[in-house]
């Protein structure tokens, strides 16, 4: 079993800077990919970013090109996501994800942490 936390989460002006971060631990840590996702109060979850483990190809989703970065550091087993330009709509809470080689779905998730951007 993986076990995933994610940090970085909190409140921000419109315009400002978070970095969360997903530290993971337990099992044997070999992801295929990495994502981050988030989901708003009332609606369903969406992707934010999701990367490669091994040759670090990236996706993002179209609302957050050009504004949010998704990296990783293998020797430290986590997972980040730089966010710059904070808009109030990019309001939710983030949660990390593990997908495992041969794997059809997101198998392993963090708790989440919210990130709120103020207007």
């Amino acid at each position: 079993q993986v076990q995933l936390v994610e940090s970085g989460g909190g409140l921000v002006q419109a315009g400002g800077s978070l970095r969360l971060s997903c530290a993971a631990s337990g099992g044997s840590f070999s992801p295929f990919t990495m994502g981050w996702f988030r989901q708003a109060p009332g609606k369903e979850r969406d992707i934010v970013a999701l990367i490669s483990w091994v040759g670090g190809r990236t996706y993002y989703a179209d609302y957050v090109k050009g504004r949010f970065s998704i990296s990783r550091d293998n020797a430290k087993a986590t997972l980040y996501l730089q966010m710059n330009s904070l808009k109030p709509e990019d309001t939710a809470i983030y949660y990390c994800a593990y997908r495992s080689f041969g794997a059809s779905e997101y198998e392993y998730w963090g708790q989440g942490t919210q990130v709120t951007v103020s207007s």
